[in-house]
């Protein structure tokens, strides 16, 4: 069912770029179908012996009030308007933050800025609870220089509260081009008043993957993203190792809210011998669910592993992390997920409007479903918050000293 090279598996994660960076990001596209959108009011107000019609008599009794008794009349009275917010109010109700129904004009600009050049602020966000929170700043990026830390609540964008927005608007918001600035309002737990962080919008250059060696002969590997080229730069570093088999490895994927599923699956088959189930794809009709399995062409599942992760660790990271853990290649440390357990699909509807629809679940091989839970490390070590402010990375230190004194 699912060409595993378009499937993206990614948090709510905008990455607020120019538009909000969609190289990385979001939902997976699955088709374009050529699903119709029936915006014909007459047709369905014909139609009320359908059983689901019958429930829409007051949907429009609605409709007619404002139409005839609204105090602005005309000057706001727009029929097209008011299906798009009908619909945008429907998938609303699921109460389910990747199901997102755009205009026609939204998935216009959506599509134009998939392939721009990235330029803004440089974070993914995710929305709980009604709430803007940023789930990872990019590494040095404008966000991650300003201090924006995973969990941070953005309450306004220049003043302007995110609460009173959609999603999409609150994108717009923040996008920019490089030079221009934007005032953030942001709630952080363990602070008690608020902060107010103006970032200098820059250009946004994502390396998707770092390696180097640290002390005590210890192979590092940072994987920011599961993008086109993670592949290959994961490649390099895997044939930097092999010639001269260190005695642990580092995995780093803190702050990396996700990518390609084919991917992710080709990070674990290097550490996993034989072919395993490395995720299980779940739909509400049985004979689509699918497993993906490890390729049986490991080169390193003999060195002893960590694997680190985050709250900015989310979906794809979460399917390498889940793997690990259940197939006990090596030890999770960290703190607790993200939790993005679910599977997206994008629809282009016939007058350009777009529907991304959660389709499915993951799990991981032994069948947790971690969505809305995440992967609780095997070894929970906190970062404080007076190490970050010092530069001091306790997760990764400690990581580096278990390897080294195995």
């Amino acid at each position: 069912m699912y060409a595993k090279r378009n499937v993206l598996l990614t948090v709510i994660a905008l990455l607020v770029c120019f538009m909000a960076g969609f190289k990385t990001a979001e939902y997976f596209y699955l088709s374009a179908a050529n699903t119709s959108l029936n915006v014909n009011t007459q047709s369905q107000n014909s139609n009320f012996e359908n059983p689901r019609a019958k429930d829409l008599s007051l949907y429009w009794d609605v409709w007619e009030e404002l139409e005839t008794r609204y105090v602005n009349g005309s000057d706001v009275l727009d029929t097209q308007k008011f299906i798009y917010g009908s619909i945008k109010g429907l998938t609303a109700s699921l109460g389910d933050p990747y199901t997102v129904f755009m205009t026609p004009e939204e998935t216009k600009e959506f599509e134009e800025n998939l392939n721009s050049q990235l330029q803004g602020i440089g974070t993914e966000l995710t929305v709980e609870d009604g709430l803007l929170i940023v789930l990872s700043p990019l590494k040095d990026s404008p966000a991650e220089k300003a201090g924006l830390k995973p969990g941070d609540i953005i309450f306004e964008i220049d003043g302007n509260p995110t609460t009173e927005m959609t999603l999409f608007e609150a994108i717009m918001n923040i996008r920019g081009e490089k030079g221009t600035q934007v005032t953030l309002t942001i709630i952080r737990k363990e602070l008690a008043e608020p902060l107010y962080v103006t970032i200098t919008r820059d250009d946004i250059n994502i390396e998707s993957v770092t390696f180097e060696r640290l002390e005590g002969n210890i192979a590092y590997i940072s994987i920011n993203q599961f993008s086109d080229d993670t592949a290959e730069e994961f490649e390099k570093a895997v044939n930097d190792i092999l010639l001269s088999t260190p005695k642990g490895i580092i995995l780093d994927l803190r702050y990396n809210g996700g990518g390609y599923l084919d991917i992710a699956v080709d990070i674990v088959s290097e550490f996993i011998e034989g072919k395993k189930s490395a995720v299980e794809i779940k739909t509400r009709i049985e004979k689509d669910n699918e497993v993906f399995t490890t390729s049986g062409n490991a080169r390193i599942q003999k060195i002893p592993l960590i694997v680190l992760v985050n709250y900015g660790s989310a979906s794809a990271s979460e399917i390498v992390a889940g793997a690990i853990q259940d197939l006990k290649r090596g030890l999770v440390m960290g703190e607790q997920t993200y939790g993005k357990g679910s599977v997206q699909e994008v629809e282009f509807l016939r007058d350009g409007s777009s529907l991304r629809l959660t389709i499915a679940k993951w799990l991981t091989p032994s069948g947790r479903d971690i969505d809305e839970v995440g992967i609780t490390p095997d070894r929970i070590i906190e970062q404080k918050e007076e190490d970050y402010e010092n530069g001091i990375d306790t997760q990764l230190e400690e990581a580096r000293s278990y390897l080294e004194n195995l």
